[in-house]
C-alpha cells in the first residue's frame, strides 16, 4: 500500500511539472527559430500570433485577439530596435481592438528602417491594418487579409448607417440614431488612418480609394481578400515566405484534441510518383 502511495505521488508530481517543462522547451524552440530568421535577414523579428488557447487547469477554450497588452509589448519591442535595423513581423490574427491595432500600425509606419509583415495564413481586420503599415507584405500564396470595416458590438458600422438611411428619421428610435452617429464617426476615423498608412506607398487619390474600399462595408467582415485580389487593387504583395516563418507557426500549436480534425503524413513529397497499389493498373496480370 505504501509503494502504491509513492507511485501515486510521483505521478501527481510529474503531471504538475511536465506541462511546464514542455512549455519551456517550446519557448526555447521558438527563440531558436526567431534567432535563425533574424540572422538570415539581418532584422528584428517580432511575432503577433493568436491561436485558440486553453485556460490553465479548466481547459476552457477562448479566442485570442489583438488587445492593449499586445500593443504594449509590440511597441516595447519597436522601441528596443535601433532606427536603422529592419523589423520583420510574423502576423497571424483574427483582428481585435481598433485602438491596439492602430497603435501598432502607427509605430511600424514611423520606424525608419524597412518593415516587412509576413502573413503565413491570415491577418484579418486589425491585422490587415497592421499589414498595410509595412513597407513590404509577404504572404503565403493561399493566405488572406480582410476588410477593415469597424464593428459596433455585433453589427458593422456601415450596415447600421444603411439601415438608418433606409427610413425617415422620425421612424427611427433615438438610440438607433445615436448608434448611426457613432458608426459614421468610426468609419471616418478608420478611413483616415488607412489613408495615412497607405500614403507612403501611393498617391493621395489611390490611398483614399483603397482606404474607402477596405472600410466601407462592401463585403462581410470575414471576407477573405486573397493575394490575387490585393494585386488587382494595386497593393504590392510578395509570396516568398521564408521557411523559418512556417517553422515558427508549427511552434504555436492549437490545444490538443482527443481526435485530430486534420491528419496527413508529415513529410514533403517530391516529384516522384508513388508506386501503384496491389491489384491496380500498374500490376502485372497473374499467369
Amino acid at each position: 500500500m505504501e509503494y502504491f502511495s509513492q507511485i501515486l505521488w510521483l505521478f501527481l508530481i510529474l503531471s504538475f511539472f511536465l506541462p511546464a517543462m514542455k512549455q519551456r522547451m517550446l519557448d526555447s524552440a521558438r527563440l531558436r527559430v526567431m534567432h535563425l530568421l533574424e540572422k538570415k535577414r539581418g532584422s528584428r523579428v517580432i511575432t503577433l500570433i493568436h491561436r485558440q488557447e486553453q485556460m490553465a487547469f479548466f481547459g476552457i477554450p477562448f479566442f485570442r485577439y489583438i488587445n492593449i497588452d499586445d500593443s504594449e509589448q509590440v511597441l516595447r519591442a519597436i522601441r528596443m530596435t535601433p532606427p536603422h535595423l529592419p523589423i520583420d513581423l510574423v502576423l497571424h490574427t483574427p483582428g481585435g481592438l481598433v485602438l491596439a491595432s492602430e497603435q501598432i500600425a502607427m509605430a511600424l509606419r514611423a520606424h525608419e528602417a524597412p518593415v516587412t509583415v509576413f502573413v503565413p495564413h491570415y491577418a484579418m481586420s486589425g491585422g490587415t491594418m497592421i499589414a498595410l503599415a509595412a513597407n513590404h507584405i509577404v504572404m503565403d500564396k493561399n493566405a488572406v487579409l480582410g476588410p477593415v470595416d469597424p464593428q459596433l458590438g455585433e453589427y458593422p458600422a456601415a450596415s447600421i448607417l444603411k439601415a438608418v438611411e433606409a427610413k425617415p428619421a422620425k421612424e427611427v428610435e433615438d438610440r438607433t440614431l445615436i448608434y448611426a452617429d457613432i458608426a459614421r464617426k468610426a468609419l471616418a476615423q478608420v478611413q483616415c488612418v488607412l489613408k495615412y498608412l497607405l500614403s507612403e506607398k501611393f498617391d493621395e487619390a489611390k490611398s483614399e480609394e483603397l482606404a474607402r474600399t477596405l472600410s466601407e462595408g462592401r463585403w462581410t467582415h470575414d471576407y477573405p481578400i486573397t493575394v490575387d485580389e490585393l494585386l488587382e487593387m494595386g497593393v504590392p504583395v510578395s509570396t516568398d515566405v521564408p521557411m523559418e516563418v512556417y517553422q515558427l507557426m508549427d511552434l504555436y500549436p492549437q490545444p490538443a484534441q482527443r481526435r485530430p480534425s486534420v491528419e496527413y503524413i508529415p513529410l514533403p513529397y517530391g516529384p516522384s510518383v508513388p508506386s501503384p497499389r496491389p491489384g491496380g493498373k500498374g500490376d502485372k496480370p497473374n499467369p
